[in-house]
């Protein structure tokens, strides 16, 4: 450019010709000419489009492969490369690559797709699941995050769990329109199972019983985007993104999955203090607009669970996501419902429910409350120390305490008593029975009465009445030592 300049200043400015000017700095008078007739270098201009004569035969190819990769995964669409190895292989193509990478490469960009900006009207809601690692309670494992934004104020909320699962997509929504104090009139989704069971032929959605149960619950409107289009939801995809880099990083640490919740909502609430480029208020501000127009709560949260039939096993175990989970003997070969929440497993029979577990997302694993157990050990007391429910149940010391000395005086029946003390847990805490246990090894009761006495004295707050101290107005008992003598004395009063 600075050459530009000196040659046009020469020849316009300081008069000179220009045979002299070109002379001068060694170029050709035609180029000085196009230098007076712009002020700045016009740069190159094609003239006509370019001419590919050996690759010319086989555009037609190229463009069919390219037109069908768009129905293709994205991971598994032809590169230049293998485009033109395909050409030598299958077509007897003969010519560079270099031709066939440009021809590729313009073909992508003329095929990129193009945008229209959006605005959104206040009440307006997106949703996404997105994925990242994290340690709980010390292991570090994926999770997989529902994510929820208002695009009118970019408003969001956050909730991670352990797997994307239909539990999981229903809690979110529980959560986020508590969060919010109001429900969006309208959400838009992609396509994901938990939502969509089908797409038919004419683009309709058939959605799950779950998502319409979920939709009946709250009244709001759904929206799903085009297949394998995320720009349709580009404000929550954007979201997804923005929460794992600036949410999880460095990858948080928690304690429980409730820990780690509670952080991410303290994030989303701080989140309303930000200004968006381009707006003049901050989130929070703009959000005030949304909570406006969004729906009443209905008076109770919808049941977030998946709901199962199921039948007891002979083991007294119910089948649910590969994972085996204990009910109470006495509900064996009887048919269940098993609601699998997030956190939890609740087996219920008719009206009743007769367990609680903690959810577990191993595989085929088994989870046992070993109370469910202890009505059949009263009847078989010999499996007592091989019954894999009780493997593993830490019990304080004063239990295997009571058990010696009860087998100690009783023998096999002192094995069946001590489970009927173990049977005060299906009642009573285990703190009230360790305490029972403890009175009367120190008072020197050993027997399942004396326990479940002193158990029940406590709880009633009322003296036992296996300690005579604590009824003072009642004459103490002298029991003295038995001498043979007075043996030898019955039998002479029997003679008579």
């Amino acid at each position: 450019m600075e050459l530009y300049a000196r040659v046009r200043r020469a020849v316009m400015v300081e008069g000179r010709s220009e045979r002299a000017v070109a002379r001068e700095f060694g170029l050709a008078r035609e180029t000085v000419r196009k230098m007076l007739r712009h002020s700045a270098p016009p740069g190159y201009r094609r003239k006509e489009p370019p001419r590919r004569p050996k690759l010319g035969p086989w555009l037609a190819i190229i463009d069919t492969i390219l037109e069908d990769d768009k129905t293709k995964p994205v991971k598994q669409r032809h590169t230049a490369k293998r485009i033109f190895d395909r050409l030598g292989a299958e077509n007897g193509y003969s010519g560079g690559y270099t031709i066939v990478k440009d021809y590729v490469r313009l073909s992508k960009h003329r095929s990129q797709e193009v945008f229209v900006p959006l605005t959104h009207a206040p009440g307006e809601a997106q949703v996404d699941f997105g994925e990242a690692q994290v340690v709980i309670a010390g292991v570090e494992q994926k999770a997989h995050y529902f994510a929820i934004d208002l695009p009118h104020s970019d408003d969001c909320f956050v909730m991670a769990f352990p797997a994307e699962t239909s539990e999981a997509f229903l809690e979110g929504h529980n959560q986020a329109f508590g969060h919010f104090g109001g429900v969006p009139h309208s959400i838009l989704y992609d396509n994901t199972r938990l939502a969509v069971a089908r797409i038919t032929g004419d683009g309709e959605r058939q959605k799950t019983r779950t998502f319409s149960a979920l939709q009946s619950h709250y009244l709001f409107a759904e929206r799903f985007g085009r297949p394998a289009k995320g720009n349709d939801k580009g404000n929550v995809e954007g979201l997804v993104g923005y929460v794992r880099r600036n949410f999880l990083v460095p990858i948080p640490r928690a304690g429980s999955w409730e820990e780690l919740n509670r952080y991410l909502r303290q994030q989303c609430i701080a989140h309303r203090q930000h200004r968006v480029r381009g707006e003049k208020e901050t989130i929070g501000e703009r959000f005030e607009r949304d909570q406006a127009v969004l729906l009443p709560l209905p008076a109770v949260p919808f049941e977030a669970c998946d709901k199962r039939a199921g039948r007891v096993s002979s083991l007294a175990l119910v089948r649910y996501r590969s994972n085996d989970y204990s009910v109470p003997t006495a509900y064996a070969h009887r048919e269940v419902l098993v609601k699998g929440f997030v956190h939890e497993v609740v087996i219920v029979c008719g009206s009743q429910v007769i367990a609680r577990h903690r959810r577990s997302y191993e595989r085929e694993a088994m989870i046992f409350e070993p109370r469910h157990y202890l009505a059949l050990l009263e009847q078989k007391p010999r499996a007592l120390d091989q019954a894999a429910p009780l493997a593993g149940w830490e019990l304080p010391a004063c239990f295997a305490q009571l058990r010696r000395l009860l087998e100690a005086r009783l023998k096999k029946g002192g094995t069946r008593e001590y489970i009927q003390v173990l049977r005060l847990l299906e009642t009573f805490s285990l703190g009230e029975v360790t305490l029972a246990i403890e009175d009367a090894l120190r008072l020197g009761t050993i027997s399942y009465d004396a326990v479940k006495h002193l158990l029940l004295c406590r709880i009633e707050r009322r003296p036992p009445r296996l300690d005579l101290a604590s009824y003072p107005h009642l004459p103490l008992a002298q029991v003295q030592t038995t001498q043979p003598s007075a043996y030898m004395a019955l039998l002479s009063e029997g003679a008579r």
